[in-house]
């Protein structure tokens, strides 16, 4: 069975409702870490090469067949020290993130599931592993999706409850995510800076969007230094920031472990957490907060939603 989401050029028309966010911020922003080290493709996982995305390596695992040492010793500086770096740079600063995580790069990464844990980090499920789910079957990504759920709430003691696949969802993902139950949102889209519900299946579904322009990977070849990069997502807070005194907005922003864990980079960070920290009226928080603060200040309206 084939679920047709169907596209919707409209959505808010220009007048999105008032979030309400607490405390009457005016921005809600969400960091999201993605941990997905340890469970991309690999010759060991069966693949038949090294996966070498989003990393300095220039080979690329479209046309090299075989083991590639240094694209998987860049992976390996993501789970090995990156993650560490960026865990400092919140806790230091006592604010929350949310971890994208493939549940079996945790798996392999035992004391950063702890901290993640410990630290009070939610875990959007990245998938089982770090693959394009539009490849799968319909039969895999079913398992893929229960594999996950079960394997995070193992490594950090609690289910995801969120979704966000790689690249993009397959035309079953968000069917499956309320087939499997449990999920409050997923973040499956880029269309809309809010959330809004959704119908599948007859049942209510909310989306979180997420966004891949203020995101680290920009520093992979669109942006070339760390400063240009902290000039990019300072104007782009500094912007919903001021529309948000007439209408509160939501910024996500993505980073990845083995890109931003590197120290240059992480100084960019740095400064980008300082600057958002001097501006009151901002609420910093969690991907699975904002699902919950949308679930009670708007329910679901009813049917009728695009499905």
């Amino acid at each position: 069975m084939t679920w047709e989401s169907k596209r919707d050029f409209v959505g808010y028309a220009g007048k999105p409702p008032n979030p309400r966010w607490p405390n009457g911020a005016r921005l809600a922003i969400n960091f999201v870490v993605n941990y997905e080290e340890g469970s991309e493709a690999s010759m060991q996982d069966g693949e038949g090469f090294t996966e070498t995305a989003l990393t300095e390596a220039s080979t690329s695992a479209a046309d090299v067949r075989g083991r590639d040492l240094g694209g998987e010793a860049m992976f390996e500086f993501g789970s090995r020290v990156g993650f560490w770096r960026l865990h400092r740079l919140f806790q230091e600063r006592k604010l929350p993130m949310t971890v994208y995580g493939c549940a079996l790069a945790l798996e392999r990464n035992p004391p950063a599931a702890a901290a993640i844990k410990e630290a009070g980090y939610d875990v959007c499920s990245h998938g089982w592993r770090w693959v394009k789910h539009f490849l799968l079957s319909e039969a895999e990504e079913r398992e893929h999706i229960r594999k996950a759920v079960e394997s995070i709430k193992r490594m950090t003691g609690e289910r995801p409850y969120g979704w966000y696949s790689r690249y993009a969802p397959s035309v079953n993902t968000r069917r499956l995510l309320v087939e499997e139950g449990g999920f409050l949102y997923d973040s499956e889209t880029y269309n809309d800076e809010l959330p809004y519900w959704t119908t599948v299946t007859g049942k209510p579904h909310l989306v979180i969007p997420y966004s891949i322009v203020n995101n680290d990977t920009k520093l992979l070849g669109n942006i070339g230094s760390p400063s240009d990069w902290l000039e990019f997502v300072k104007g782009a807070f500094d912007m919903l920031y001021a529309e948000g005194a007439a209408a509160p907005k939501m910024m996500n922003v993505g980073l990845h472990m083995r890109i931003m864990g590197h120290p240059a980079r992480a100084w960019a960070l740095q400064r980008f957490l300082d600057h958002v920290m001097k501006h009151k009226d901002v609420w910093v928080t969690r991907r699975v907060d904002i699902a919950r603060h949308w679930i009670k200040t708007h329910p679901y309206p009813g049917k009728g939603l695009n499905e």
